[in-house]
């Protein structure tokens, strides 16, 4: 049995081989077609020639998907723990609206089926396991989370100060009519998006608000410099696409033998189990 269980492992959840990359490769191309064909249902005024032919392609894509689904459950060593997984929940969500709308197609069930089907937008999810650069950028934001938090923590701080002092400024007969009104406004002054909806009439309301715009520029900087500092600390470190077979984690060195994560073995003697 595990001479034919360690291949498919090898092949599906691995991107280190010929086989494996080809395996990713083909089944990003089904997701990336799976979606464009949720999203060209939604157009109005298809004909019912289209609708059928979408889906006739829909049903296609989801009998891959459930292929793959029980190939994965079959070839890991843990199956229940791959179920669990964020991995086995996306894919699993990738296949089942499908299937759930064979048991709503009553009309009056119609908006919900509609909202199931739109469930099958999840597969987008499915990209990230098969794009090598998703995983270096990933790293880097969880990296970046504590600092970019602080950061955010400032700039609340901040837009209550400004909302404050414009309240106080303008005052009810310009439109800041409380001071969460006024918070608002600095939000969407400080953010450089501009809806127009409250503006400052008086000088000094003025002055400050073209303040805000300037340091407004400045302030989304911040979190990009975060991000790139940390995205050039994840580089320096070489990682492989290798899942580990226990707790399915990835970003382990090129050199690892043990999981970072679990301390279970990456690369077990195939013949080691064998009964």
């Amino acid at each position: 049995m595990n001479k034919l269980k360690n291949p498919l492992y090898q092949i599906i959840f691995e991107a280190d081989t010929p086989a494996g990359k080809a395996f990713d490769i083909s089944l990003l191309w089904v997701i990336v077609l799976s979606i464009l064909v949720t999203i060209l249902e939604t157009i109005p005024n298809l004909s019912p020639l289209q609708k059928q032919f979408l889906i006739y392609l829909e049903w296609i894509f989801t009998v891959l998907f459930s292929v793959e689904y029980l190939l994965r459950m079959y070839s890991s060593p843990k199956p229940v723990l791959y179920m669990r997984s964020a991995m086995g929940i996306v894919d699993l969500l990738a296949l089942l609206p499908t299937y759930l709308s064979l048991f709503f197609a009553g009309s009056s069930y119609f908006v919900v089926l509609r909202a199931m089907r739109l469930l099958r937008i999840f597969r987008i999810l499915k990209l990230n396991r098969y794009v090598s650069e998703s995983r270096v950028l990933m790293q880097a934001l969880k990296m970046s989370i504590p600092k970019i938090l602080v950061f955010l923590g400032s700039v609340v701080t901040l837009v209550i100060i400004l909302g404050t002092i414009m309240y106080m400024v303008e005052g009810p007969e310009h439109g800041f009519t409380s001071i969460p009104i006024s918070i608002y406004w600095a939000i969407v002054t400080l953010t450089t998006v501009g809806f127009g909806d409250i503006v400052p009439k008086t000088p000094f309301g003025q002055i400050i608000a073209s303040a805000v715009m300037i340091l407004g520029y400045g302030i989304l900087a911040v979190p990009t410099g975060i991000v790139t500092v940390e995205l050039a600390e994840v580089q320096k470190t070489k990682v492989t696409t290798q899942l580990c077979p226990s707790c399915f984690r990835e970003g382990h060195d090129t050199d690892a033998k043990f999981c970072k994560y679990c301390g279970a073995e990456l690369n077990p003697d195939p013949g080691a189990n064998t009964t």
